[in-house]
């Protein structure tokens, strides 16, 4: 159900910025929002779906699977995403928020320390999975120099 086919229904901030952070990446945030025929959220369970057999591909062949860097990059900007978005609904003014989602709901948002934690904890968390995804990716594409500068030099 979208929000025109369901105006009178309260959508809660601190709700949609924990389903986002904790389910994400199965697009859990956004059927929340905008119901089962949003399509963005189906791109996310799908980019999650794909990234998963990624990473066990680049497990299998020790970061050395192109198709498995491939896969696991379009699983990793699924949950990446899904943590930006829970920061960036966690920090919309409340105002802002009832506007777009309550309009027509007859009650008003009051967020408080939960979404709050919600924010810090994406923030921190997103912040570690792109550091460390990043890490992996120019650890693997330097060994991967190392090794063929010592192929040319025997």
């Amino acid at each position: 159900m979208s929000n025109e086919n369901n105006p009178a229904r309260f959508r809660s901030k601190t709700l949609t910025a924990a389903l986002a952070f904790f389910l994400g990446s199965l697009g859990a945030h956004r059927f929340y929002l905008y119901g089962p025929r949003d399509v963005w959220g189906w791109v996310h369970v799908i980019g999650t779906l794909v990234g998963i057999p990624g990473v066990m591909l680049l497990v299998a062949t020790e970061r050395a699977s192109i198709p498995g860097w491939v896969l696991a990059v379009i699983g990793a900007v699924s949950v990446l995403v899904a943590f930006l978005a829970a920061i960036v609904y966690g920090l919309r003014p409340d105002a802002k928020w009832d506007a777009q989602f309550n309009a027509q709901a007859g009650r008003q948002s009051r967020s408080g320390w939960a979404v709050i934690f919600v924010v810090i904890f994406s923030l921190l968390i997103g912040a570690f999975l792109l550091m460390t995804g990043l890490a992996l990716a120019f650890q693997t594409y330097f060994e991967s120099q190392v090794e063929a500068a010592k192929a040319l030099s025997q």
